[in-house]
């Protein structure tokens, strides 16, 4: 008698994948999405059109928008992939088997690898609320990051807390009683806290723990000499030797220098804050270093992009002594939360190649912005069945402006 069994195709495992996938993600499915069609290889970079902003013009008569719309360039630096061995028989099971026992853990596991890298972009990002130290258990915690976006004039719908485990429990017994009673059901049931002023909070293990340099080791570390407008970094003094480093995501706010609303220009009553981009020692033979900072500052009346503002008006922004004051005690890690719009970050797949004569598919969610591959080989060494699902992807912040770290 024949056998009744029928061997699951390519095309379906790769289209159970790319959903198992889909729905194991945690901060990729709350960033800015796009799907280039189009084959490259790992290390090659793609242009991708960042989302626009607009202006508005306060005037009867009408002013055009000069459209020239933003683009970036992406690296896809990454190429990922699971990959397990199995017979021959455990292809004539059902979907549903084969899915439980190998593509849902496997998609799993890709899906994390995005989260991760999406969660690594805190180092871009300047604003930064909470308390260095303290887990962010309350609605004021989500409020003051809430107020810095505000101030930025980031827009209120669609924003997003990504935080870890810590931060996901204390605020869910924190915020209990503010929930209709169906919500602070899912809290309790699902591990959802829901949406809280317009705010949807969702936990991510991925979320990086940030570990601060050595800068106040016997150091008072001070702005040497005068910074003026369009500098992208500051030169700095009153360090101790060689005990001192700033390393890479490290925030700091200068002297009296405060920041602006992006629309009004008027200053919002907070410290402007920077964010070192690259890691700095200070020399043995000297106690001087220069930091590389973002974003780059911009100080001038006739400039739109004003993004600070000294409130005794002089005509340097920063001034030679200005203290700098960093965010955290050094050389501890805080865990790095994230509140922000969509459009701060960018996750971009692209398609992989099939090679020629293997059995193999790929599948494509153009809403969700993600493609997956997946092959099949015989190794005729091992005497045994192959089988990998890939994805190429690249990750990069936007906006860091529209993003805030919560410090956990």
């Amino acid at each position: 008698m024949a056998s009744s069994n029928t061997l699951l195709t390519p095309t379906i495992i790769a289209k159970e994948s790319l959903m198992q996938l889909v729905n194991s993600m945690g901060m990729a499915r709350h960033v800015h999405t796009a799907y280039k069609n189009e084959f490259v290889k790992v290390g090659q970079t793609i242009t991708v059109r960042k989302p626009n902003k607009f202006r508005a013009t306060k005037a009867q008569a009408r002013s055009n928008t000069n459209i020239s719309e933003p683009s970036t360039s992406i690296t896809m630096s990454t190429q990922a992939h699971v990959s397990w061995a199995f017979s021959s028989v455990d292809l004539t099971t059902t979907i549903e088997d084969y899915s439980k026992r190998y593509i849902s853990p496997a998609a799993a596991a890709l899906a994390n690898q995005v989260d991760a890298d999406l969660c690594a972009l805190y180092k871009n990002v300047w604003n930064s609320a909470g308390t260095p130290g303290t887990t962010p258990a309350t609605f004021k915690a989500l409020g003051d990051a809430q107020q810095i976006l505000d101030d930025e004039a980031v827009p209120s719908e669609g924003r997003v807390a990504i935080v870890n485990p810590a931060a996901h429990w204390a605020l869910a017994d924190g915020l209990k009683g503010t929930f209709a009673q169906n919500v602070a059901k899912d809290i309790i049931t699902k591990g959802y806290l829901g949406t809280i002023a317009n705010l949807s909070i969702y936990m991510d293990q991925n979320v990086v723990r940030h570990t601060t340099g050595a800068f106040t080791s016997s150091a008072t570390p001070l702005i040497s000499g005068n910074v003026v407008t369009a500098a992208t970094t500051f030169p700095t003094d009153g360090w101790n030797g060689s005990s001192n480093t700033v390393l890479a995501g490290d925030v700091f706010t200068v002297g009296s220098v405060y920041s602006v609303n992006p629309m009004s220009g008027a200053s919002t009553g907070n410290l402007k804050m920077w964010v070192a981009t690259a890691a700095t020692t200070t020399s043995s033979g000297g106690a001087m270093a220069t930091l590389a900072i973002s974003p780059t500052l911009k100080y001038a009346s006739t400039d739109p992009y004003t993004n600070c503002i000294r409130t005794a008006g002089a005509t340097n922004i920063m001034i030679d002594n200005d203290a700098m004051t960093f965010w955290g005690s050094e050389s501890t890690a805080y865990p790095q939360n994230l509140v922000y719009h969509p459009n701060a970050f960018a996750l971009v797949t692209v398609p992989i190649e099939i090679p020629s004569n293997v059995w193999g598919a790929r599948e494509t969610d153009t809403d969700a912005g993600l493609s997956i591959r997946v092959v099949k080989q015989y190794d005729i060494d091992a005497d045994e069945e192959i089988i990998r699902l890939d994805i190429l992807y690249g990750v990069k912040t936007l906006y860091p402006e529209l993003a805030v770290r919560l410090w956990g």
